[in-house]
């Protein structure tokens, strides 16, 4: 069975994983030249999805590659003592296994376990996709596949060509978010520094294996802001006037974005479609129901989704008419319930006013104080689905083969096959 996957970030790669485990001969295409190596940002890994990283025998690599960001130093605009926090309380709290590890080490580490495995295209795009898989691309030759898969981000190329122009499934839900890489002037080891304001938050944290640190910036806004998602230096600009006269380390990080090496900014925005199969196609991770970046676990909805697809799949024999179905109403209550704690999550971690700002500096400060097993049970009591993770238990699949064909798609597409 030949399979199409669009995008080779996170959830592309670990469907990659599964799907040659199950006889498929897949694909993977990605827009970028190369593999992302330049650390990307922090992401979350919580137990269903360090489960299954298990279970894809990359555990040691992940781990490896944990950020290491135990303690956390936040400041309140215009005081000059902070309110420290041991973030080991909160996490421990929210999930009973959980890894924070920057992106593009994820990514990388998902790629090197598929790369023998899948054929990767570097430095293309799909242009259009027929109802009986037939699919054309911007520079390899047309190929035909039996399925194809989104797995390219909020801003899906897959799923505007199949389900139509994004705004009709965006929700936008209040807030922005910004990193870029910066020299680790503080010497940052293990620790993270924020500073907070009404409507606006910006921090600083390095990894215990990068040279450099990154700058994290979160705020609020009225209405959405006019900008396009490709244009940095508009970006740029929106983020200086937001963040201008907060104070400390803020001046100096808005001069590093001059000359960052790498440099994200998007808005905190939920996917919501009904369903996220049309046909032969379907959506994983973040291009099929993308809680909200920062805010909604997405990374390990990405790792969850990609297994049950792939062993929804197998379970099915390949026919996706029945297994397509089956992956959306496997994993649609975790969407679901990770949509409605995004929400509230973005409404609270940047506080809206003064007496929001005092009620969160007060929060951290008492949870910094509470011993571990209090923090534990009052997150239980009073979570509003903060251990939403930890409540969901993947199925095992069978391991079954699809189809006869096993051998890769080499080449599928005229062109050379990805890095190794």
């Amino acid at each position: 069975m030949r399979i199409l996957i669009s995008g080779a970030s996170i959830a592309g790669p670990a469907l990659a994983y599964w799907l040659t485990r199950y006889g498929c001969a897949v694909t993977v295409v990605e827009r970028a030249p190369a593999p992302r190596k330049t650390g990307g940002h922090a992401i979350d890994l919580f137990r269903p999805a360090m489960d299954i990283v298990e279970r894809m025998g990359v555990l040691e690599p992940v781990l490896a590659r944990k950020t290491g960001t135990e303690h956390l130093s936040m400041y309140r605009e215009g005081r000059n003592k902070p309110v420290e926090l041991e973030l080991r309380r909160v996490m421990t709290a929210m999930s009973d296994r959980h890894v924070e590890i920057m992106r593009d080490d994820l990514s990388e580490i998902f790629y090197d376990a598929t790369r023998h495995d899948a054929d990767y295209v570097f430095g293309d795009s799909i242009t259009s996709i027929s109802d009986d898989g037939e699919v054309t691309f911007e520079r390899g030759k047309p190929a035909t596949f039996d399925l194809v898969i989104g797995a390219d981000g909020l801003h899906s190329n897959v799923r505007r060509l199949v389900f139509g122009p994004e705004e009709r499934y965006t929700h936008w839900i209040g807030a922005y978010l910004a990193v870029a890489s910066v020299p680790n002037y503080l010497g940052l080891d293990g620790r993270m520094e924020i500073v907070a304001g009404i409507g606006r938050m910006a921090g600083m944290y390095g990894a215990a294996h990068l040279p450099d640190a990154r700058a994290v910036f979160l705020f609020r806004t009225e209405r959405e802001l006019d900008y396009h998602h490709r244009d940095v230096a508009r970006q740029k600009e929106l983020l200086k006037e937001r963040f201008d006269g907060l104070g400390r380390q803020v001046p100096r990080l808005m001069a590093e974005l001059e000359h960052t090496p790498a440099f994200y900014f998007d808005s905190i925005t939920q996917l919501r479609l009904d369903s996220w199969s049309r046909g032969r196609v379907t959506l994983v991770g973040d291009a099929g129901y993308c809680p909200g970046p920062a805010v909604g676990g997405s990374t390990s909805l990405a790792v969850v989704g990609a297994y049950i697809l792939a062993g929804e799949l197998a379970a099915h024999g390949g026919d996706h008419t029945r297994a397509f179905p089956a992956y959306e109403a496997e994993i649609g209550d975790y969407v679901r319930r990770g949509r409605t704690f995004a929400v509230n999550a973005a409404k609270s971690l940047v506080p809206g006013t003064r007496f929001d700002l005092w009620a969160l500096t007060q929060g951290v400060r008492l949870v910094g104080r509470l011993p571990a097993g209090l923090t534990r049970a009052a997150v239980k009591l009073g979570s509003k689905g903060v251990r939403l993770h930890d409540s969901i238990t993947p199925k095992d699949y069978p391991a079954t083969v699809i189809g006869n064909d096993v051998t890769p798609l080499t080449n599928a597409l005229g062109r050379m096959r990805g890095p190794s």
